[in-house]
């Protein structure tokens, strides 16, 4: 059961990890940036991914240390998905 288990959660993790690198990168500029929250407003493209529309929203970081170094103005390449029921940037990157 115990070798069952490990397995189990060394495949999901590989999986997760192959997944977020399958994401496609969304072009956006970066509208607000709350460090304290763990949040970023993105005026993006389209996230095929997510089946969303082009707009301005709010997201929550995957990881609050993603946004160090972004500010609003900054034009950024990010990639997003649902993370515990909540749609996050996953990575993101200076540049368009």
């Amino acid at each position: 059961m115990k070798r069952i288990t490990l397995g189990l959660i060394a495949a999901l993790s590989l999986s997760g990890t192959a997944l977020a690198q399958n994401l496609p990168m969304v072009p956006g500029t970066v509208e607000k940036v709350d460090t304290a929250q763990g949040k970023i407003t993105i005026d993006h493209g389209p996230i095929k991914n997510l089946d969303m529309e082009a707009m301005t929203m709010v997201f929550r970081a995957q990881d609050p240390a993603l946004l160090k170094g972004i500010k609003a103005g900054d034009k950024v390449q990010f990639t997003a998905d649902r993370v515990n029921g909540q749609i996050s940037v996953t990575s993101i990157k200076k540049g368009s």
